[in-house]
């Protein structure tokens, strides 16, 4: 499979030594920053995703940018009817624009708040465990979320997927506060605030608490390798040999798949 990268920052780096290590290509790389005249797999970088024209003949294009840019980006690899992952969080709210002009175009995009397979595997848990936990009125909920403190978006798109899944759920709670609280929560609230500092990859927590114990479920990584690693395996997903798929997918679908 011949990959595409757009964004070639750290995740960007670490998708080209997952695709490489997984035995592909990487026929391009797209970012208009970057400063390389070189890379280990030896791709052309283009400067933005009209001038590189085919993108080397790429097979899926794997997007890890910025919010501001995922949806220009997302309908470019639709014009071109290239596969896209994509694993930039924050532009949720043009979710809807997105799926319409990958619709329109024929193509086809999946988007996860988090490639690592060990973060869904975890969603699923936790979920399980908020269901359980919600009909026993003596366990409070809630948690946090730590990140490294260049990451642009707070809370992260991980944690939104953690806290969201979990309430839906639960009846016992139904709201979620993210910023700090200089107050009593109501009973109704799930508070996670998120912590910036240093160089952490990621780490979520969803927490059950009573008088009498706690239950915490945690999702520590390590390094960027799941995402990027992940994000591969979407991109082959995608091009299910011999029955390609088309549409607008999220990783759920492709977990569904898998399990």
């Amino acid at each position: 499979m011949n990959i595409a990268i757009i964004g070639y920052g750290k995740m960007g780096k670490m998708v080209e030594q997952a695709a490489l290590a997984q035995g592909h290509t990487v026929s391009a790389i797209v970012d208009p920053l970057s400063q390389d005249s070189s890379t280990p797999s030896g791709a052309l970088i283009f400067r933005g995703i009209a001038e590189a024209g085919n993108l080397g003949g790429a097979d899926a294009a794997i997007e890890f940018t910025q919010p501001a840019t995922a949806l220009a980006n997302i309908k470019a690899l639709a014009e071109k009817n290239i596969p896209a992952v994509i694993g930039t969080t924050g532009w949720l709210n043009q979710l809807d624009e997105a799926r319409q002009a990958v619709t329109q175009a024929g193509a086809s995009l999946i988007w996860a708040s988090n490639f690592s397979l060990g973060v869904n595997v975890f969603y699923r848990i936790a979920w399980h465990a908020a269901q359980l936990f919600d009909l026993f009125p003596e366990y409070d909920v809630g948690g946090f979320e730590s990140h490294h403190n260049k990451k642009l978006d707070s809370p992260s798109g991980t944690a939104k997927t953690l806290v969201e899944g979990a309430l839906a759920q639960m009846k016992r709670k139904n709201k979620a506060v993210w910023e700090h609280l200089d107050r009593r929560p109501e009973p109704n609230e799930l508070h996670f605030p998120s912590l910036r500092i240093g160089s952490v990859p990621g780490t979520h927590s969803l927490f059950f608490d009573s008088p009498a114990d706690t239950i915490e479920i945690t999702h520590t990584a390590r390094s960027r390798e799941g995402f990027a690693s992940g994000s591969v395996r979407a991109a082959e997903w995608l091009l299910r040999p011999g029955a390609p798929r088309t549409g607008f997918f999220t990783i759920d679908d492709m977990l569904a798949d898998i399990l």
